[in-house]
């Protein structure tokens, strides 16, 4: 009943709000076809339900064009869906559109836009990531994180082995995500995941769920006009849930922060992420340039890792088993690669990275296929544009499909079929530089975790593939392997990777 009431104060209200709407002044210009919308909600009936929007936005693409125009409420919304738009987007006007949308849950999860990943352009979002990426992010800092990658691949090793002990199959989706969930918690936090004082290991999955879900919820505040869209998302609870999950999020980072402000704290033998922003805020009393730095600023970026840190490597690693496991043949070859190339190894280090080159083949074939963020964070221009030879106006929210432009088969032979060799004589890269694979951004809002995402990802697969051979559980053939998809901001395999470990003899 509240929703049924909360639906027509919506129409009531925005019909009324709506005749005061100016016509746009700009008639001549060539923006993209649109598909026909309904008066108030726009196109919103045409994204699915919310579930699986990347293959929504992809079908609606193949007949409205790879530059596309549609209306989320009252919000103009255009979706990339083509390598040379992308390109002339992340590209040729990175400038003009390098900035954030102002969202309901974006403001709630950046701590009113202190972070990297949800604030919009300006001297002070260049300042902060300037800052992270050289103190944070910086490959410097990522290799001396690696005994941490390394530690926890091998702990992971080490119960598969029990397992296989067994011959009992392995929950791989929930192995994955603890390896990443344990690299990450130690890196950023300092924290064990197995024995954390702070957060119960099990409910770190959920909150990360619930954080992404939240997070992709299209609220009514985000699309009619503010007034109207705040009633109604108060109406129907939305701001309750988005306040309750930015609470146990906030609750935890400030936990695990004023432990590391106790005086006499056990200093880990790595300086966690933690550490080394708080010293950079004791800095600043020398270094005036850095004054704007609080404590705000640091929960706002360890909410930006916590939350893009620890899954999207696990996803990476499930899609990539998932996809070997179905296919033998394909499981054979990189396996006799890796241990052809390493040898006699009890343990697995990072240098043995530089050796495995299939590996890395199946990765990028991993992400073109399964991008672990199939829609890149929505970008907004500052300024009228031409992309593709339309027009786009100021203030217009940008979207990027990667995953239709890893489906577009200009691009790629058969884009459905999971073929690592694809790259084999390709110059094709993930690093931002080529934008038809494109799963962590590119120009000036690149995701700064990727050197870490990508040393976890490859460690982990080639840990798996290195010291086990897979089998499927009794009865199952790879046919019976489900590959349905769930999740909007991030995309999980929607029914958990079971598979027998067998230990390398």
């Amino acid at each position: 009943m509240a929703i049924f009431f909360a639906l027509l104060c919506l129409f009531l209200i925005a019909f009324v709000s709506s005749l005061f709407v100016k016509k746009a002044k700009h008639s001549q210009w060539k923006l993209p076809s649109s598909p026909p919308k309904l008066p108030i909600i726009g196109n919103l009936h045409q994204l699915g339900g919310g579930e699986l929007p990347h293959r929504s936005l992809h079908e609606l693409s193949k007949k409205y064009g790879a530059v596309m125009l549609l209306h989320f409420g009252f919000s103009p919304v255009v979706i990339i869906s083509s390598s040379e738009a992308a390109e002339e987007v992340l590209k040729t006007n990175d400038l003009e559109c390098c900035s954030r949308p102002k969202l309901l849950a974006t403001g709630g999860f950046s701590y009113n836009y202190h972070d990297i990943a949800f604030t919009e352009y300006g001297p002070e979002w260049k300042e902060r990531r300037k800052l992270a990426v050289r103190e944070v992010f910086s490959m410097k800092k990522v290799q001396s994180f690696r005994h941490v990658r390394e530690e926890e691949c091998n702990v992971l090793v080490k119960k598969l082995s029990e397992s296989a002990e067994k011959q009992s199959p392995v929950d791989l989706s929930k192995a994955l995500f603890s390896v990443t969930a344990s690299i990450i918690l130690k890196i950023a936090f300092g924290v064990n995941f197995e024995e954390s004082k702070f957060i119960h290991k099990d409910r770190i999955e959920q909150l990360v769920l619930e954080v992404e879900t939240v997070a992709a919820d299209l609220t009514c505040s985000d699309l009619f006009p503010s007034n109207v869209g705040w009633f109604i998302d108060w109406l129907s609870g939305q701001h309750k849930r988005l306040g309750k999950v930015c609470l146990e999020l906030d609750t935890f980072l400030e936990k695990v922060i004023d432990d590391h402000l106790k005086p006499g704290r056990t200093t880990q033998e790595h300086q966690d992420i933690i550490h080394v922003m708080l010293n950079m805020i004791q800095n600043q009393r020398k270094d005036h340039s850095l004054n704007w730095l609080t404590t705000d600023h640091i929960k706002a970026i360890l909410a930006n890792i916590f939350v893009a840190g620890i899954d999207t490597s696990a996803i990476t690693m499930i899609w990539a088993m998932t996809e070997l496991a179905r296919k033998p043949k394909l499981m054979k070859k990189v396996q006799d690669e890796v241990r052809g190339c390493l040898g006699k190894k009890e343990r697995i280090t990072e240098e043995d990275l530089d050796k495995v080159h299939y590996l890395k083949l199946v990765v990028k074939e991993t992400f073109r296929l399964h991008p672990p963020a199939p829609l890149l964070l929505p970008r907004e221009t500052m300024a009228h544009i031409k992309i593709q030879g339309y027009d786009i106006p100021p203030k217009t929210r940008l979207q990027i499909n990667t995953w239709a432009i890893g489906q577009d088969p200009k691009i790629w032979t058969n884009p459905n079929e999971f073929n690592p060799e694809r790259f084999m004589d390709s110059s094709i890269d993930f690093r931002g530089q080529h934008f038809e694979l494109l799963p962590f951004g590119s120009g000036r809002r690149i995701c700064p975790g990727m050197p870490m995402g990508i040393a976890t990802v490859e460690l982990g697969l080639l840990n798996l593939l290195y010291f086990f051979d897979w089998k499927l559980p009794e009865g199952m053939t790879e046919k019976d392997i489900d590959v349905e998809e769930a999740g909007a901001l991030t995309v999980v395999k929607k029914v958990p990777l079971e598979l027998v470990p067998v230990l390398r003899h």
